[in-house]
């Protein structure tokens, strides 16, 4: 009998508790950074880089295509001496220059690590906002619709894209060929 109030107990206890729904909302965060100038000078920041050093590698490489083809010319004239020591030099040249490339494209490279420097500041802008916007409309989740997580469907009412970007105090109105899918005004068929 105990055990049969207890249920009863703990059964009343749950129903009355209210269920609470969970909000979420979704932003675009790519649309955010196409408007954000800081964002835009990072990326020319990382461009500026990025042909500096493909520059840098090409030039190794032109300078190892003079030395042999200069090799090639000479090699008949060289000793075997001379001909071992002109393919270390050729060969260490050709090491440096793939070095020096894996050094700065390589995987957690030079490039990777100045992206990361660069792009700190606008990111924590955007997620300081995220974050403010989400407390104020009191969400439990927010995705980006940028991401690799796949929406399949968005409800535009879900979409706090423009109340970041007012936080950020960026321009909402989307510019052409920048326009997100959930921006974009449809029209009924007739």
């Amino acid at each position: 009998m105990k055990k049969a109030l207890f249920f009863v107990f703990l059964c009343s206890v749950w129903l009355a508790t209210p269920a609470k729904a969970q909000k979420f909302g979704y932003v675009d965060t790519e649309f955010i950074f196409s408007k954000m100038p800081e964002y835009q000078k990072a990326l020319g920041e990382i461009d500026k880089f990025t042909d500096k050093w493909s520059k840098d590698i090409q030039d190794k490489y032109v300078e190892l295509e003079k030395l042999q083809r200069a090799y090639q010319a000479e090699e008949i004239l060289l000793t075997e001496d001379m001909k071992r020591e002109r393919q270390r030099v050729l060969s260490d040249k050709e090491r440096e220059a793939r070095d020096y490339n894996n050094k700065v494209f390589g995987y957690q490279g030079l490039l990777f690590e100045k992206k990361k420097e660069l792009m700190k500041a606008p990111m924590e802008l955007v997620n300081r906002a995220i974050e403010k916007v989400s407390l104020q409309k009191k969400l439990d989740f927010m995705f980006d619709k940028a991401s690799d997580f796949v929406m399949l469907y968005t409800n535009p009412k879900h979409d706090y894209t423009d109340y970041v970007m007012e936080e950020l105090n960026l321009d909402t109105k989307p510019t052409a060929g920048n326009a997100p899918a959930n921006k974009a005004t449809t029209t009924k068929p007739k």
